[in-house]
């Protein structure tokens, strides 16, 4: 598989609808980074949540898959679930965090995921976000809204394991959840291993994207 590097990260932005979402989604990408660059800047905001015992999991849980990071996270307290009625408050979170930082690249849900909260954000992203790399991460749920990725972002065994193992440690309000174990999380990067020839692998969706092939190194 052709890959193409992105160069140097020094500031990212993360965003979930969800306390869980952004770990979920992009847990094993986000060790692979902090890791890999130590300080790196970290501007992660989460909608909903805030106030409860879920923005302590989430500030516990971030700062593990973030480690070595200048991880700056805010937990707003808009309604689960009804982020189509509140979209002038996500709106208003989304340009604030806009005005805040110039990230390299820009975590979020993608802009087809079937849970409306998800689809929402993503959504937001590129009215706020209009000149950067947006990949769009993927949540397994019941839905069955998975599908075929654009890009991915392959995971050592250990990082994924790691994931595994932070994402039951630092949520235990979700363990109740059918969807919610080892084998779902692992079972989804193993899949997505195999279609980036990895053992494991992060997938997601790409909006829109520029090419400079003068610049980009091809494997890296």
């Amino acid at each position: 598989m052709i890959g193409l590097g992105t160069g140097r990260l020094d500031r990212i932005v993360a965003v979930g609808a969800h306390c869980d979402d952004i770990a979920i989604g992009a847990g094993g990408t986000l060790l692979t980074m902090c890791l890999a660059r130590p300080g790196l800047r970290v501007d992660a905001l989460v909608l909903t949540g805030g106030g409860t015992d879920r923005e302590q999991e989430e500030q516990a849980a971030l700062a593990a898959f973030c480690p070595g990071a200048d991880l700056r996270l805010t937990v707003l307290k808009l309604a689960d679930g009804r982020l189509p009625a509140q979209w002038e408050e996500a709106k208003a979170a989304v340009e604030e965090l806009r005005a805040r930082t110039e990230p390299d690249l820009v975590l979020a849900p993608r802009t087809d995921d079937a849970h409306q909260d998800h689809r929402g954000l993503a959504r937001l992203l590129p009215t706020a976000f209009r000149d950067h790399l947006v990949l769009g991460y993927e949540i397994v749920k019941w839905d069955g809204d998975l599908g075929r990725m654009a890009a991915y972002q392959p995971l050592t065994p250990e990082t994924a394991e790691q994931k595994v193992r932070l994402l039951q440690e630092h949520y235990p309000s979700q363990r109740h959840r059918p969807w919610y174990d080892r084998e779902a999380f692992l079972g989804l990067a193993r899949i997505r291993g195999i279609e980036c020839h990895a053992r494991y692998a992060e997938a997601f969706a790409v909006h829109k994207l520029t090419l400079d092939l003068g610049t980009f190194t091809l494997g890296e």
